[in-house]
């Protein structure tokens, strides 16, 4: 029994190996013979967004700027931005509870929506959630587009407001690059 599984076996790969040189054979009698391979490759959507810097240092509101209420500009990071066919450039925060990370001892809450962003220095800004918004997009490919993102933040008028409690607030914000 054990032999006759072994010759089927045999047979089975012996025509296996014909066919495929059978495939791959070429003859001639004019003294030269061509075949064909055909080499292919699939190209993915690539991307790569390069941040010059990953934390930003936000301007601290004076007695000044609390007692009447106020909107401190400042510059963000930076960027470059490579991809090879369309992209988007998403922003948003991971804080989904609505505030920021609070660190001190006296309570502070301060919104998400406190911190508002634009991708020019002169541009509209749009206060910070949760959910991703287009913070830049490109119809094409690009090979090295810079961009930055700026930040204003709102202070509330008031010494006794919960987001000017003294401590440290802090938010993460995540920049996605994708070509859909």
């Amino acid at each position: 029994m054990n032999a006759t599984r072994f010759v089927m076996a045999a047979v089975v790969l012996a025509s296996v190996i014909g066919a495929n040189q059978a495939n791959a054979q070429c003859s001639s009698n004019a003294g030269s013979c061509n075949t064909t391979n055909t080499a292919s490759v699939t190209v993915n959507a690539l991307v790569k967004l390069d941040m010059l810097t990953t934390t930003t240092s936000l301007t601290s509101p004076t007695v000044a700027q609390i007692e009447t209420g106020a909107v401190i500009a400042d510059a963000g990071p930076t960027f470059t931005i490579k991809a090879n066919r369309s992209w988007t450039l998403n922003i948003k925060t991971t804080n989904i509870s609505g505030l920021w990370t609070y660190a001190g001892g006296l309570g502070g809450t301060k919104p998400i929506s406190d911190l508002n962003w634009s991708n020019a220095a002169g541009g509209s800004y749009v206060g910070m959630g949760s959910t991703d918004a287009i913070f830049l997009s490109g119809a094409s490919s690009t090979n090295g587009l810079a961009a930055q993102a700026f930040f204003k933040t709102v202070w509330a008028a008031g010494f006794t407001q919960p987001s000017n409690i003294p401590g440290t607030y802090s938010m993460p914000i995540v920049f996605t690059l994708s070509a859909p």
